[in-house]
């Protein structure tokens, strides 16, 4: 591959680099390996402000190479985590997207407010991430049916507009987006409630109608999020009604008739599979929803179920800790609130407190917490959603062919 001469040589790791001070102070000599080593473990902000340094500097830290080197040591690190906050302001009809570090106390400082990829279409909505990148959706009014779909890098503020899907967003749209390392290229799967499924290949260039999900089996839309997306396969919630059990009588609800599953598609072979629920799950009563996410790097179902007597919601949470190891599923999470319902998990902090979305009784909206109590006091109410993703230096237009 070539390079400029500006540009820095991996391969020869001993060869040492001129860093030349603005001011023209003395020389100093470094192994470009120590350059690579410091800047790859850098934010992104920094990284654009050091760009300003030299020449040098600026080609080394544009470099591809560079970039995705940073990218790698950055997918390793807790710390290179972001939060990609959108906030709907109902006054204004429009959102607003905050883009800060993760942590557990978050200062107003931290947060950054970027403005809409689309300027012209004020409604932005992120449906999902992966590897830096973030899907969203853009629109002028929230009746669009055919709004316009995004890649987006909101680290260095770089966005593309993808093909339009062959479908129109339904009741219940949720996408998935992930990695498919036998083709080398990002998929996205998009599920409109029970009618259809679609995917993108991003260097295809054209949304693909898919067979449908698993004969009789609903997909479980409601209450996620996102598709979930690990071990190369996207996950979700199925249900299918049991009308074998003796016990039907005409008055039953129809919920505590559906038998619950965790299908699986591989993003490679696009073949459906199931994921083994615990027992502990299946055997629960008066459930109100289940819903499945991605918890460092394992794949977790949350459910909640209510109890009519006691005006009380429960939220449980179990792990896989071990990929389609039935024997493996764990309880992790509790929470028991009476004054919040519809609840959401989105992000496990490193000491283990978990972040959850849920619609707030006294306030009548939804809001962020944790189990210790509220999140992110600084933003009003009415935040619509919290992504996590990676900080990268990556284009989204190297991703696709048609750009």
């Amino acid at each position: 591959m070539k390079k400029s001469q500006a540009s820095l040589q991996i391969c020869k790791g001993k060869r040492e680099l001129d860093q030349m001070d603005v001011d023209q102070a003395p020389t100093v000599h470094f192994e470009e390996g120590i350059i690579l080593n410091i800047l790859s473990r850098l934010s992104v902000r920094s990284l654009h402000q050091y760009k300003c340094v030299s020449k040098l500097w600026n080609t080394l830290i544009s470099d591809p190479y560079f970039k995705m080197m940073h990218f790698k040591h950055a997918k390793n690190n807790r710390n290179s985590q972001r939060f990609l906050i959108t906030h709907l302001c109902r006054n204004e009809r429009r959102f607003d997207s905050y883009y800060c570090s993760i942590s557990l106390v978050q200062m107003v400082e931290d947060a950054l407010k970027l403005d809409c990829p689309l300027g012209s279409k004020p409604l932005l909505r992120v449906m999902c991430s992966c590897d830096g990148f973030v899907v969203a959706i853009v629109s002028a009014d929230m009746m669009d049916k055919h709004p316009i779909h995004l890649l987006w890098n909101p680290s260095i503020r770089e966005s593309i507009v993808l093909p339009a899907p062959q479908s129109e967003t339904c009741g219940y749209t949720r996408y998935g987006f992930g990695y498919d390392s036998t083709s080398g290229d990002y998929k996205i799967l998009r599920i409109c409630s029970n009618e259809y499924t679609e995917t993108l290949a991003l260097k295809g260039g054209s949304w693909r109608k898919i067979d449908e999900h698993p004969r009789g089996v609903s997909s479980e839309l409601a209450y996620t999020s996102y598709l979930a997306f690990v071990h190369e396969a996207f996950h979700w919630i199925g249900s299918l009604i049991d009308f074998t059990s003796q016990y039907v009588y005409i008055w039953t609800r129809m919920d505590s008739l559906k038998k619950f599953s965790l299908v699986s598609f591989s993003i490679s072979k696009e073949v459906y599979g199931e994921i083994p629920l615990p027992e502990q799950i299946l055997s629960l009563v008066d459930i109100k929803y289940l819903g499945v996410i991605v918890l460092d790097g394992m794949l977790s179902v949350y459910s909640v179920t209510s109890d009519q007597h006691q005006d009380l919601q429960t939220l449980k949470l179990w792990v896989l800790k071990d990929y389609d190891v039935k024997e493996s599923w764990t309880a992790l999470f509790t929470v028991e609130d009476p004054s919040v319902y519809r609840v959401v998990p989105k992000y496990r902090f490193a000491d283990g407190e978990l972040l959850f979305r849920c619609f707030h009784k006294p306030s009548r909206g939804n809001v962020f917490r944790t189990s210790v109590g509220p999140f992110m006091s600084w933003l009003p109410p009415s935040i619509q959603d919290i992504v996590v993703f990676t900080e990268s230096f990556i284009s989204p237009k190297s991703l696709v062919s048609y750009v």
